[in-house]
């Protein structure tokens, strides 16, 4: 049995785009503090690290299928240099209206990796294993794929709208370092 992470991108690994909502290039992705070393820690723990992200402006037509390559390329390049391993990246282009199977808050894009996982001989440890996310919408996801879940308040949401939350999460952190702590510690 593996033990795995998967982790929202915007607002959890780079800082979170703002009024744009989107990251369009690589010059606007900027890594959050310390999520190297976090990662570098939660890799080193034995756990697989997958990014799950919805990026709806392929399909509005806001950025290529080939920019959002290009940045994930250069991200895994900078995550190689820490000998970061990420096990995989999967996006889900559509937008709400397509309602795919894919578009987080559905766990799509989690039961592919984990199928993945399978075809290449491991069964993930769901109960052991977390979704670590900067929207109540990522909660719902780790939720629904039976993963422990983490909110982060290093995007989106913040800790003060807690009233109006329709789903709360295992846990909160601050950021991913403190997130990675919490995993470590279980």
């Amino acid at each position: 049995m593996v033990k795995a992470v998967f982790l929202d991108r915007d607002g959890v690994i780079n800082a979170y785009p703002g009024d744009s909502k989107y990251v369009t290039s690589w010059q606007e992705f900027s890594f959050l503090p310390g999520v190297q070393a976090a990662l570098k820690k939660l890799s080193a723990g034995g756990y697989q690290i997958f990014i799950i992200s919805n990026q709806a402006g392929v399909s509005k037509g806001i950025y290529s299928k080939e920019t959002l390559d290009s940045i994930t390329q250069n991200m895994l390049a900078e995550f190689a240099k820490y000998q970061i391993k990420i096990s995989g990246v999967y996006y889900c282009l559509h937008r709400s209206e397509d309602n795919c199977a894919c578009r987080k808050p559905k766990s799509g894009m989690v039961e592919e990796a984990i199928s993945r996982l399978k075809s290449e001989g491991f069964d993930t440890d769901r109960s052991g294993s977390f979704f670590v996310g900067d929207t109540i919408r990522d909660i719902e996801t780790g939720k629904t794929a039976g993963l422990k879940t983490i909110l982060v308040f290093s995007g989106k949401e913040k800790p003060e709208n807690k009233s109006s939350w329709h789903d709360s999460p295992h846990f909160t952190a601050s950021n991913l370092a403190e997130a990675v702590d919490l995993i470590l510690q279980a």
